[in-house]
């Protein structure tokens, strides 16, 4: 079985890093070179750096804090935000990105996804899927863009099929309803992305116990967990998740100079 990665994420905003509920109520959380860095020394597989402002501002992610970010890691960084071209996504690479996100682009112009992956590699692109529940989506869920403040119409199953077809190579699955609560993943959810896809997905939105982490492993096919506020606060290590997904008999990486207890 394929190790488990924990991934935290630095959602910014002018600069800084900045985390609320449901998408709303931002608060500072931190530097995110500062905090990108401490997380690469303490055991995260990924760093996950996206510019929830880009797209609403339509603006580029803030290349500057990309490149210092990359140089001061040595895990893969996934950078989104602003992505609406396929120039844009070399740019991210050329920043210091390994892989990069792309969700309002992606809906507007579908072909983005297709073009992304012929240039790139579909190992480069990730497909953010911000969802919220709707009773009128035939799988009981809707995409949503813009930062989280655009419904789409799209039905987050098929959508979810779709850029698969087009050529992304993973999905990052993000709860708009869990999102910030601390009340758990959204296991109905991600199991149903997870069951319909050949591609890894990131489960995002709701952590607020090592419970939740391990549930969402157990419980679903989602390949990595996505977290910010338990990280960015000091709630929770990274080497506090692993030790106890450890114990959970759930197959995760383990830095040698990283002593768990």
């Amino acid at each position: 079985m394929l190790k488990k990665r924990i991934i935290p994420c630095l959602d910014v905003k002018n600069g800084r890093v900045v985390k609320g509920i449901n998408f709303i109520g931002l608060k500072d959380a931190g530097d995110p070179v500062e905090l990108a860095k401490a997380y690469n020394d303490g055991g995260a597989d990924e760093i996950c750096f996206l510019d929830i402002t880009a797209s609403i501002e339509a603006r580029n992610a803030l290349l500057d804090v990309i490149r210092r970010t990359a140089q001061q890691i040595f895990i893969p960084l996934t950078v989104g935000g602003g992505v609406n071209e396929p120039e844009d996504i070399g740019e991210l690479l050329r920043a210091g990105a390994d892989k990069v996100s792309i969700n309002s682009g992606a809906v507007r112009n579908p072909n983005l996804i297709k073009e992304g992956a012929k240039r790139y590699g579909s190992q480069c692109i990730v497909i953010a899927l911000d969802i919220k529940s709707s009773v009128n989506m035939t799988s009981g869920w809707e995409v949503y863009v813009k930062g989280g403040r655009q419904a789409t119409g799209l039905d987050a199953l098929e959508w979810a099929k779709q850029v698969v077809s087009l050529g992304a190579g993973e999905i990052l699955l993000t709860s708009m309803d869990a999102d910030g609560t601390k009340a758990g993943y959204d296991i109905p959810l991600t199991k149903a992305i997870a069951e319909i896809v050949n591609v890894p997905v990131i489960a995002s939105g709701g952590a607020g116990c090592l419970e939740h982490i391990g549930e969402v492993f157990s419980k679903t096919k989602a390949d990595a967990a996505l977290l910010a506020s338990l990280l960015h606060y000091g709630e929770l290590t990274i080497s506090q998740i692993k030790s106890f997904l450890k114990q959970e008999k759930i197959p995760v990486r383990i830095l040698e100079n990283i002593l768990l207890n």
